[in-house]
């Protein structure tokens, strides 16, 4: 089974609770743009980041926005991305040269050669949480839709302060 097709679903449009953003904020300097390239403007993440003072882009494939092709719209990228992607999406960051962070579940997170390569060749910090975060599928209704088998961690690079931070979450 392809640990890239979570709960078995072709859909890996998932939405982030606050309370895996909070700890994360602290660490995104208040006078940068924030580009979060895998956002509605109903997601969490640039929300509670805007509330901090940052401007934020949002972007997102249903707004016309395709993060392989637009370039960079900010100085720092914080999102959590299509984790069917994800091989995608780290080549593109690390290319990039921004301070970034995303939001990604971390079983065979460096299992495949192509991945294993990519971290090892670039610098990246992890922030693990004490608890699963508990995905939700609809702004509407944001009860739990996915208690994944699997932990979650924000990887980062450019951002934290340490190459690992471990932190509680209150859920």
């Amino acid at each position: 089974m392809k640990m890239d097709r979570v709960a078995g679903s072709g859909n890996d449009e998932f939405y982030t609770p606050p309370y895996a953003i909070e700890p994360l904020l602290p660490f995104i300097p208040t006078d940068s743009v924030v580009w979060c390239p895998f956002d509605t403007e109903r997601s969490h993440i640039p929300r509670m980041i805007r509330e901090r003072g940052n401007i934020v882009v949002s972007t997102h494939l249903d707004s016309g926005f395709d993060f392989f092709k637009v370039g960079c719209l900010g100085e720092v990228i914080v999102s959590n991305p299509p984790y069917s992607l994800k091989n995608e999406v780290f080549e593109r960051l690390f290319e990039l040269r921004k301070p970034f962070a995303m939001l990604v579940g971390i079983v065979g997170l460096f299992e495949s050669q192509r991945r294993f390569n990519l971290f090892k060749q670039n610098n990246f910090e992890m922030m693990y949480f004490n608890k699963r975060i508990s995905y939700f599928k609809s702004y509407d209704d944001q009860k739990p839709a996915l208690n994944p088998p699997f932990s979650s961690a924000w990887v980062c690079s450019g951002l934290l302060p340490s190459s690992n931070l471990f932190v509680e979450v209150n859920k």
